[in-house]
């Protein structure tokens, strides 16, 4: 099923954030109006100018740190994985005004957008509009819907100058992050309040980005205390049928949030934020779909030592989506996790954690398309991890180990185990390895979903659906071999087992009749060609193979093969000159998807930005241009084409 297909524009659903038509300039208007806080001296640092029109050195990009994948921090270099880090820098200068865009650069990555507003994005294939292998979280909290275990990218949506930087891991990340960690993680980070003091005004407009405009105001309540409010606001214009006529389903959202930090001791750390958005997506021949929802986050970090700390974290996640005679959805979702680092004994570095999710999904079926049943479900995950990273060689050769254990309401306990190992012959030489369990839950269109509303049913969910599994094995390598060059290569095998299959009927209905294999390499470099110009390039070849398991029946499920580009590719430039000027430039290239009968294709991206004063920013962004426009994913009959998108961009800061 492909719930993002009739989506479109319009309000947003009764009780929550209205629709945004063509109010971005006066939504950003009263906010400057309303945020006039007064703030403290420090507010005069601008700290936002220096940090965000800086590019970090080779030195700084192989060893920035990350936390993602064993939720503590280490240097990206030294990881026992595949990852890569999307700085602030690249958001900028790729010209990303979202965050799938700003993930089309990333090796492994599958990022295909389907319409004005929906994507495909997925890493190590099983890519789809309801990809189920990826856990995508903003700043700890899980963006997850447990209609089909994956992601409304739709509905997500963030201030781009505030985030700091995006950590994307291929691979299993199960062992800390838990279920739906299959092929990858996701982790959106933002910058801390204290280095966004000021005001930051945002905004532009083009062909098909018809109009966007942001505000941020961060301020000062104290000589330990920042805050930050923000709000933005965007107007989209349509996508594009085959035959070049308006698909019909421009789109407006907006969206408005704040951040503090609190640093009461040395020690503590406390961060409360939230974000509320409202949404209308256009459908051509129904009302348009509506999307709104708001989130609220509490975090608090105590640190004991350099290796011991503590962290407890709760967040509150509403969502709404009305789909007119489809789907009318409310889901409310409860977290609660408490981590725990610490080196218990030399040589031994100790991450673990328990947390629980409770969520409260309330469906209101069509009358006659679709049901889920029982409407209205609330279920509970229980969770619990241990990981130690043993140091067998100081400074040289690491072995990590660890499992998360979770009980989720569906099939009960599940297991997640890895070990990984990490040896560094040289400072700047790292070769790892790496063996893991990872598994996918069950979903509510696994169990609970019946086409049509009424019986006699054509398709039915399981209810003894079980959840899938992978087993991973990778090897990696990771090197800075020059000073101004940099490298990484990925390699990776990973078996499936009790994929979803779709069994003959009548009726139709769901089970775990595949299972399959995947390999692949992912490839990357960059070279400092000079002070002023960068060059970055990867490379990324994947095949996937998938079988009926006797005695299923499976009717379709194998062309899943076909649905991920076998090779990809891109190269980057990133050039500073003379009187303030950049110059960047990127082309990327993405092969067929033969179940899709979608064409490779190849695309330019170009911007080109001055800085008339240290206060401001203006640019100009080309993106696909090399033809007017092309399809990324969708078959034919429901195709919707990616147009050529021009627009112009000013920030300034004060």
């Amino acid at each position: 099923m492909d719930l993002h297909r009739n989506t479109r524009s319009g309000s947003a659903p009764q009780g929550g954030p209205g629709p945004v038509r063509h109010g971005a300039p006066g939504l950003v208007l009263a906010f400057l109006l309303l945020a006039h806080v007064p703030a403290s001296a420090q507010t005069e640092q601008a700290v936002e100018p220096a940090k965000a029109l800086k590019q970090l050195s080779l030195e700084e990009l192989f060893d920035l740190e990350v936390t993602s994948v064993s939720q503590k921090p280490e240097p990206v270099s030294k990881t026992a994985a595949a990852v890569h880090v999307v700085t602030s820098d690249d958001i900028r200068r790729t010209g990303a005004l979202s965050i799938p865009e700003a993930l089309r650069y990333v090796p492994g990555v599958e990022v295909a957008r389907v319409d004005s507003r929906s994507y495909a994005i997925t890493a190590r294939g099983f890519n789809g509009t309801t990809a189920n292998k990826l856990l995508v979280l903003i700043d700890g909290r899980s963006v997850y819907t447990p209609l089909y275990s994956g992601v409304f990218w739709d509905a997500q949506d963030a201030f781009m100058e505030d985030i700091e930087q995006i950590e994307v891991i291929r691979g299993p990340g199960a062992t800390v992050w838990g279920a739906n960690a299959v092929n990858g993680v996701i982790n959106v980070i933002s910058k801390s309040a204290a280095n966004t003091q000021g005001f930051l005004v945002t905004g532009g407009a083009g062909n098909m980005e018809r109009g966007f405009a942001g505000a941020r105001y961060g301020g000062a309540l104290g000589p330990r205390a920042f805050f930050r409010v923000y709000a933005k606001a965007f107007d989209r214009g349509p996508s594009k049928l085959p035959n070049g006529q308006d698909a019909g389903d421009a789109s407006r959202m907006h969206q408005g949030g704040l951040r503090a930090d609190w640093t009461p001791t040395t020690a503590d750390g406390v961060t409360v934020q939230g974000d509320f958005y409202g949404s209308g997506i256009d459908r051509r021949s129904a009302g348009p779909t509506d999307i709104s929802g708001g989130n609220g986050l509490a975090r608090w970090t105590r640190a004991f030592s350099g290796h011991s700390s503590l962290q407890l974290q709760g967040y509150y996640d509403r969502t709404k989506r009305e789909i007119p005679s489809t789907l009318n959805e409310a889901l409310d979702t409860y977290d609660l996790t408490l981590n725990h680092h610490l080196a218990p004994a030399a040589r031994h570095d100790v991450v673990w954690g328990l947390g629980f999710r409770l969520t409260d999904d309330d469906v209101r079926n069509s009358s006659a398309l679709l049901a889920f049943l029982p409407p209205r479900l609330t279920q509970r995950l229980y969770t619990g991890f241990v990981q130690d990273e043993i140091a067998l060689e100081a400074d040289r050769l690491y072995l990590t180990m660890g499992s998360k254990v979770e009980h989720n309401s569906y099939t009960g306990f599940e297991y997640q185990p890895s070990l990984r190992l990490a040896w560094m012959p040289k400072p700047e030489q790292t070769l790892w390895a790496a063996a893991s369990r990872a598994v996918r839950a069950p979903s509510r269109i696994d169990r609970d979903f019946f086409v049509p509303a009424q019986p006699p049913y054509f398709l039915v969910g399981d209810s003894t659906f079980q959840s899938e599994v992978l087993y991973a094995y990778e090897l990696g390598y990771k090197s800075r071999p020059l000073t101004d060059l940099t490298a990484s290569i990925s390699t990776f095998y990973n078996v499936y087992d009790k994929l979803r299959s779709l069994e003959a009927g009548p009726p139709f209905f769901l089970a775990n009749g595949l299972n399959g294999r995947t390999y692949g390499v992912e490839a990357e470099g960059i070279y400092q060609v000079s002070r002023m110009w960068r060059l970055s390039a990867g490379y990324t070849f994947l095949r996937l193979i998938l079988d009926v398991e006797p005695p299923s029946t499976d009717v379709g499920g194998q062309s899943q093969e076909d649905d991920s580009p076998r090779h990809q590719a891109y190269g980057r430039s990133s050039l500073t000159l003379p009187h303030n000027l950049s110059l960047d430039a990127a082309v990327r290239y993405v092969g067929e998807l033969p179940n899709q009968r979608v064409p490779s294709y190849a695309a330019l991206d170009a911007r080109v930005a001055w800085q008339p004063a240290k206060t401001g920013e203006i640019a100009v962004v080309g993106q696909g241009l090399l033809d007017s426009r092309h399809p990324e994913f969708g078959k034919p009959a429901a195709r919707r084409e990616v147009g050529r998108s021009i627009y112009g961009k000013a920030t300034l800061w004060f």
